[in-house]
């Protein structure tokens, strides 16, 4: 078993924590819509999860550190890394906000921080002085927008573990620098990205499913904001920037909410259309995270700007994200067991 460990970690995909920010944001939407055994349930198989993926990334270091940190200075796969980050702060909120306990996801908070600086700064800086670098066709994707996830994810994090205690000002502060810095890192990737699909070649295959992250980015920067609004009412620090707060706020919301039609027309565009092949590809969970976010973001929104009317979009999105994770988790673990048997096959 150690031997297969081994073998099938050496070219672990980069961004597998994405099926802990899926799991998290949906087991999140549930508990908002009032479905209380179905948050529970996803938060069991998160529990799960993380673990289990920390432990293959374990054996990734250990085995394989010369291909972890190539794929780290990687353009194309050295984005995924921050789905740890991103990850590690969704599982923390999904912990708080089901449980009610904030001692482990305090735990959470600090294990994301530290990610989040080793990751960023290595990444960027790795890419940054690299010599080979690719066009920008071949070097961005959608998976680049996680840097702004990642960042969103301790902001929301942070939020929920200010509370009302001595250290809740520090909390609420860096909650909105990072809400401001997440924000900021979205606009400087869109543009590129925007430019990648606009302005160059652009076939079926290219169009792969990180691209959703051009919605999750901003809907997890709504859910971000619409949290410091409500939660920092009486914060005077967020009082004080609350008209800006909420106009960064409803931008995130209304750019989330036009990406997705054009996500929508692409993906039938690569499958229908163009009948490219449907294979299992795990970077399937960069469209089944922004879905649930997105629900959990419109909920949170109605609630912070006095709009109820917008709940029903919700209402309606709940069912299709949720669909789209069982979808993908069954499908998952089918592929996961053909790697099995075909592995135990092969050394017979």
């Amino acid at each position: 078993m150690l031997d297969f460990f081994k073998r099938q970690t050496e070219f672990l995909f980069s961004g597998y924590f994405a099926v802990v920010m899926a799991t998290g944001a949906l087991s999140i939407s549930a508990h908002l819509l009032g479905f209380r055994k179905t948050a529970l349930f996803l938060l069991g198989i998160n529990i799960i999860t993380y673990t289990l993926l920390w432990i293959l990334t374990g054996f990734r270091l250990v085995f394989h550190p010369g291909r972890f940190f190539k794929d780290l200075g990687n353009h194309a796969a050295g984005a995924g890394f921050f789905t740890l980050v991103a990850g590690t702060g969704v599982f923390g909120s999904e912990l708080i906000i089901i449980t009610g306990g904030t001692a482990v996801s305090a735990w959470l908070y600090g294990l994301a921080s530290v990610l989040w600086v080793l990751i960023m700064y290595a990444f960027f800086t790795a890419v940054i002085i690299r010599e080979d670098k690719p066009g920008l066709a071949d070097g961005i994707n959608g998976s680049w927008l996680i840097a702004a996830v990642a960042t969103q994810s301790l902001s929301v994090l942070g939020v929920l573990l200010a509370g009302e205690g001595a250290g809740a000002r520090l909390l609420m502060f860096a909650s909105l620098c990072l809400f401001l810095l997440g924000f900021g890192l979205y606009v400087l990737v869109i543009i590129p990205i925007f430019r990648r699909l606009v302005f160059m070649e652009f076939g079926p295959r290219d169009f792969a499913p990180t691209y959703w992250i051009n919605m999750g980015a901003v809907a997890i920067t709504t859910l971000a904001g619409s949290l410091l609004i409500t939660d920092g009412e009486h914060d005077d620090l967020i009082v004080g920037v609350l008209p800006f707060l909420k106009g960064l706020t409803l931008l995130s919301w209304v750019t989330a909410t036009w990406w997705i039609p054009i996500l929508v027309l692409l993906t039938i565009w690569r499958y229908a259309v163009r009948k490219d092949p449907l294979t299992y590809d795990p970077q399937f969970w960069g469209t089944a995270f922004p879905l649930a976010m997105y629900t959990a973001a419109t909920h949170q929104l109605a609630g912070a700007f006095g709009i109820p009317a917008l709940r029903i979009i919700p209402d309606v999105f709940f069912p299709v994200s949720l669909a789209v994770w069982i979808v993908f988790f069954l499908w998952m673990n089918r592929h996961l067991l053909r790697v099995l048997i075909k592995d135990t096959g092969r050394r017979r």
